[in-house]
């Protein structure tokens, strides 16, 4: 009987974890995350059309948001989800799928915590499709977070 309750239980999906040490408060690192404005600064991969990020954001639970971009060579970007929990600067839980994947759909944790004049972040990104979309998706939130810890600096 164990084997077949194991064989019933889903395949545990891959996931990341990505600590940051922010050099600017929680308050201020909450804001890049939740202002429009604010994100279009940072976000995006290093190879994007200049001011071709466009974010809009609903910041509530329940709330949904949208974010595309142009990469150089011309190929278009979209990604969305739903806000599943939101604390001030302190949690944001949002699901996240790219436009041309939807059934992909995945989930993002980010928690804030004080950390002397500065922020301790702590990155989630959870149920991964495969392996290759968990390894993409790290290096290009390393690459964001690069860009995240330099605009709230």
């Amino acid at each position: 009987m164990a084997n077949a309750a194991a064989a019933e239980r889903p395949a545990e999906r891959p996931s990341l974890t990505l600590t940051r040490r922010l050099r600017a408060p929680p308050e201020k690192v909450y804001a890049a995350w939740t202002q429009g404005p604010q994100l279009a600064q940072w976000f995006g991969p290093p190879n994007m059309k200049p001011a071709t990020l466009q974010a809009e954001l609903d910041v509530r639970v329940g709330g949904r948001y949208r974010i595309s971009f142009i990469r150089d060579d011309g190929e278009y970007f979209e990604a969305g989800g739903l806000y599943r929990e939101v604390v001030p600067n302190e949690l944001l839980v949002f699901t996240w799928a790219w436009h041309s994947t939807p059934e992909r759909e995945s989930l993002v944790t980010i928690s804030l915590k004080p950390d002397g004049a500065g922020t301790l972040m702590v990155f989630h990104h959870a149920q991964f499709f495969d392996e290759t979309a968990r390894d993409n998706h790290r290096r290009g939130w390393s690459s964001f977070l690069d860009k995240l810890d330099a605009f709230v600096a």
